[in-house]
């Protein structure tokens, strides 16, 4: 077909109209695109593992430098009773990712349940899940769904790939509790993530993909996972780091000069992140949420005044650090004492990405009415712990061939009630006027006893929690 001849003016006149009508649908969608960005930020979790409670500045510590974590503290919310969903990594890993206690996703430990000499364990433990089933429906799966990049930097721990787990990106993540081969210096090698130059640091080239992540998906929602595999076993660190450590005067309760040089890694590889962050302008619509999965490791640190360490479900195993800045929403030098957990971040994440919490409900609550104190409780009645495993090692004073037997967990309001599955023995303590868990007030508040007991067994029917009652055919005791 012929097409019609146009007057200059007249060709011109469309010529215009056709780039006015372009310039404003441009801008209608660049405005939209906009708007829908501000109304989902982005979210960088920093998880970082077996990080005690007391094991950086802002919570504390005065012989660990921690500058970078110390200044974001102070950019955010400070929550002092944060709980890990249990004693060491894999459960915690789970819980996070899901929003779910652990009875439901049963895994309980890491690795085998039976941990230790045979003839010390009374019962036999329940049986333990390994990996991620991938009917859980993660917390990555449902932003991913939401429009948002995924990426999980780091440890997994959950089965051989996050990727099957709904993160576009794995950078060194397997099934490894902790760093493979070489450990933290090169060479090393893992999924999409080699080295064979000797000296690279692991912690910092994690960081290296984190940031070149984030200005790979500058323009577009995104969520960063970047969990650690520092300051886990084996302590390792930068030679000109440790040394300095070894000149400096120990505190009362921090000196193990290695571990403080990994923290101060971690502490570098968040300011790079941070600094990422601010070169391009991604700061105030960003959620940063600094957490670590359990306590800290009793053979490299001190939790006091906290008892106990990892493995243990005392407040040293399982309470720990957490802090969030979220600009515009977050009060910069804020503090929250409500008791919070891990699968309290699910829906928080949720709601943060404006997305509904549909199918596979989480067990946890949003904070989000906490970080913008809308509300100063959660008007939850409790938090639990399960843990019907074993583990090997001493990590308390009271000494014993395990660091914990088989055992469950209730904080309601400031008190907390311990249960041990071999002998029955519960123990109570009032953690505002106790924090040390040093005495032990089940025989002097029977009704409290019987009250937490009573809510802590109805929870473990709802959420059908297995409790050893075998016998140990082996159990020899000395």
């Amino acid at each position: 077909m012929p097409r019609t001849k146009q007057t200059p003016e007249w060709g011109s006149r469309i010529f215009v109209w056709i780039v006015v009508a372009l310039n404003s649908a441009s801008w209608v969608v660049g405005t939209a695109a906009a708007d829908d960005r501000a109304e989902r930020p982005n979210i960088v979790l920093l998880y970082i593992d077996d990080l005690g409670w007391t094991d950086a500045g802002f919570q504390g510590s005065q012989f660990y430098e921690t500058p970078q974590i110390d200044q974001l503290a102070s950019q955010g919310m400070v929550f002092t009773s944060a709980y890990s969903n249990g004693p060491n990594c894999a459960p915690s890993r789970a819980s996070l990712m899901t929003g779910l206690y652990t009875p439901r996703h049963k895994i309980f430990t890491v690795g085998d349940p039976a941990r230790g000499n045979h003839r010390h364990r009374k019962l036999e433990p329940v049986p333990n899940e390994t990996v991620l089933a991938e009917d859980f429906i993660t917390i990555a799966e449902r932003l991913r769904e939401g429009g948002y990049a995924t990426a999980a930097m780091g440890k997994w721990q959950l089965g051989k790939a996050p990727t099957t787990q709904g993160f576009d990106v794995n950078v060194a993540g397997r099934e490894w509790g902790s760093p493979s081969g070489g450990g933290y210096h090169s060479p090393y090698k893992y999924p999409n993530l080699e080295q064979q130059d000797p000296g690279e640091y692991l912690t910092d080239r994690l960081t290296t993909e984190a940031c070149t992540f984030v200005e790979a998906h500058r323009s577009e929602p995104f969520f960063l996972y970047l969990a650690h595999y520092a300051v886990h076993t084996p302590l390792q660190a930068k030679d000109d780091k440790v040394e300095r450590y070894r000149n400096k005067a120990p505190s009362k309760r921090h000196r193990n000069a290695v571990y403080a040089a990994m923290i101060e890694s971690v502490d570098e590889s968040v300011g790079r992140v941070l600094q990422t962050l601010d070169r391009f302008a991604l700061a105030d619509n960003t959620i940063v949420i600094y957490y670590s999965d359990n306590g800290g490791y009793g053979g490299a640190t001190s939790n006091a005044p906290l008892r106990g360490a990892k493995g243990m479900l005392y407040e040293g195993g399982i309470r720990v650090p957490l802090t969030v800045r979220w600009p515009g929403h977050v009060a910069a030098g804020s503090r929250c004492d409500e008791p919070v957990i891990g699968i309290d971040l699910y829906p928080t994440l949720l709601e943060v990405a404006g997305l509904s919490v549909e199918g596979q409900g989480p067990d946890g609550v949003s904070l989000v009415p906490l970080l913008e104190q809308t509300e100063d409780s959660l008007e939850r009645e409790a938090i639990y712990w399960h843990f019907p495993c074993y583990l090997q090692g001493r990590g308390d004073p009271s000494g014993g061939p395990f660091r914990t037997t088989p055992a469950g967990a209730i904080r309601m309001g400031n008190w907390k009630l311990i249960e041990w599955f071999e002998t029955g023995r519960l123990e109570l303590y009032d953690l505002e006027n106790d924090l040390g868990e040093r005495t032990n007030l089940a025989d002097r508040e029977p009704e409290r006893r019987e009250q937490l007991h009573a809510k802590m067994k109805q929870w473990r029917a709802e959420v059908q929690a297995p409790i050893p009652t075998t016998p140990n055919p082996r159990y020899r005791p000395e």
